[in-house]
């Protein structure tokens, strides 16, 4: 494999070597030393890389130094390269990195991702552009006004694949490829390879070479992770505990669900806690100012939800805090890897409530390692169902199953259904009908298409569930809590 210490040693373009430098780019990261020769020559690439190493440039530069070397005059409403991914958040920062290395190019870059007006996005792709970086859902709408036609595309990216599977948009990006150009160079990264992302790389590559960095098992090293384990109704005391005592510069906050974001930052906000939550429930004007004021030190915490913070890559961001452990154990690694960036160290700290030590068995089985722990001494009132949320309900219910939904249940009978502790009574849908399509209207981010119908009412909606209780029990008594330790571990 290529093993390359300046930039300088690819063969770029002299325009991209002026920008790079400008940019105080002069060592590429271990992904874009072994990337970027081999997409230089045109070859499909499958890249195994988590967020943070530097997978942007490892594909846009070759991408720049294609568009640099073949000039090619613009044709109405037509791209020739093509880029793919989750969020608008992510897409953003992608179109940005574009503009910044092909800045002496004079190329046209459009960005096309929802929660903003269609009408200027399809005027921009009007003559035609170089590069168009969208989500799937409003790539669909564009094609479908005929705005946009995929004739033309020689390169497509897809960015973040695990997620965008993550976020039901596979079905979505089958139907764009069916559109493209057989011949087309395609690349593909992804921070992990699930089954159904390796049989779509099998169906849309040709030949690919596959290059891999920094495993999904293994975790930064210059991370010091714990875990305090704390009844729910006490972490956001704890939470706020952890902020006035901590020497926090730049902190971010996951939560599971938008809902509860929002919950914590007016928690925080009552403690006299300057925060801010992003989720996609959010609207992309308020999402672009919350995270530009996080960026220059203006908000110093930030409450995010897992799919809004795919985009999120600040520099100086000190402690990444799990207020919620995550369902999935994969994005444990995404979540505290938004730390330590740039050579920095960092500090992850997870609130494990009793009914998330599952997820954190997972955790600890992916990475392994077992995460240095502590008891809180702070004390909560157990949360049983009618005080959670309809959405934190969910989540509690699912357990440890990467987040899908539960199933089916057997519609009209009182019988148990799969994945649900039992069916309705009499009844002709059953919760695990009503839970299945939630999951389905989650799985997909708000802001990618615009949300049509307002919010269904919550209340209600499982007659039975009100009857259980999590009912949490009586904390031990205090305990120590342990001192921080820094744990170092070799990729898997």
């Amino acid at each position: 494999m290529f093993s390359l210490t300046t930039f300088n040693e690819l063969g770029l373009a002299e325009q991209i070597n002026r920008a790079l430098i400008e940019q105080e780019y002069v060592t590429p990261t271990p992904i874009q030393s072994q990337a970027i020769p081999v997409l230089l020559t045109g070859r499909d690439l499958i890249g195994i890389a988590q967020t943070g190493t530097g997978k942007t440039a490892a594909f846009a530069l070759p991408i720049l130094n294609r568009l640099a070397t073949l000039r090619i005059p613009h044709e109405p409403k037509t791209c020739r390269v093509l880029v793919l991914s989750p969020t608008r958040e992510l897409s953003g920062q992608i179109v940005d990195s574009f503009k910044a290395y092909g800045k002496y190019l004079r190329l046209r870059v459009a960005l096309a991702i929802g929660g903003v007006s269609i009408g200027g996005q399809a005027r921009a792709l009007n003559g035609g552009v170089d590069v168009l970086v969208a989500t799937p859902g409003r790539l669909l709408d564009l094609m479908q006004q005929n705005a946009l036609r995929l004739k033309n595309v020689e390169v497509l990216v897809l960015d973040e694949a695990d997620r965008m599977l993550d976020m039901g948009f596979i079905r979505d990006i089958r139907k764009i490829v069916a559109k493209l150009p057989t011949e087309r160079q395609t690349l593909l990264f992804s921070a992990t390879m699930p089954q159904d992302i390796a049989e779509l790389a099998k169906q849309i590559l040709k030949n690919p070479a596959s290059v891999s960095v920094t495993p999904v098992s293994s975790t930064v090293e210059r991370i010091a992770q714990r875990v305090i384990h704390v009844d729910r109704g006490a972490k956001l005391t704890q939470l706020i505990d952890i902020l006035r005592t901590e020497a926090v510069n730049r902190v971010l906050v996951f939560s599971r669900t938008k809902h509860g974001a929002d919950k914590v930052a007016r928690g925080l906000a009552h403690a006299g806690i300057p925060s801010e939550a992003i989720h996609g429930n959010k609207s992309q004007n308020n999402r672009t100012r919350t995270l530009a004021a996080f960026r220059t030190g203006e908000i110093k915490t930030l409450v995010a939800t897992d799919i809004a913070a795919r985009g999120i890559d600040v520099d100086g961001v000190t402690h990444v805090i799990n207020f919620d452990l995550p369902n999935e154990p994969e994005s444990y690694v995404h979540r505290i890897g938004r730390t330590a960036r740039a050579g920095a160290e960092g500090i992850a700290i997870s609130l494990c409530s009793p009914d998330e030590r599952d997820f954190l068995r997972q955790i600890e089985r992916l990475i392994r390692i077992t995460i240095p722990s502590s008891k809180s001494t702070l004390v909560g009132q157990p949360v049983n169902a009618r005080q959670l949320s309809g959405e934190e309900r969910r989540h509690a219910e699912r357990g440890p199953r990467n987040g899908r939904p539960q199933g089916r249940g057997n519609p009209g009978r009182g019988g148990p259904g799969r994945g649900n502790q039992g069916g309705n009574q009499g009844h002709g849908k059953t919760q695990g009908q009503n839970e299945h399509r939630q999951g389905q209207q989650n799985a997909r981010p708000q802001g990618d298409r615009p949300h049509r119908g307002g919010q269904r009412d919550q209340q209600g909606r499982d007659n039975g569930q009100q009857n259980r209780r999590d009912n949490h029990a009586a904390p031990q008594g205090p305990r120590p809590i342990a001192p921080v330790a820094t744990v170092k571990f070799s990729p898997a």
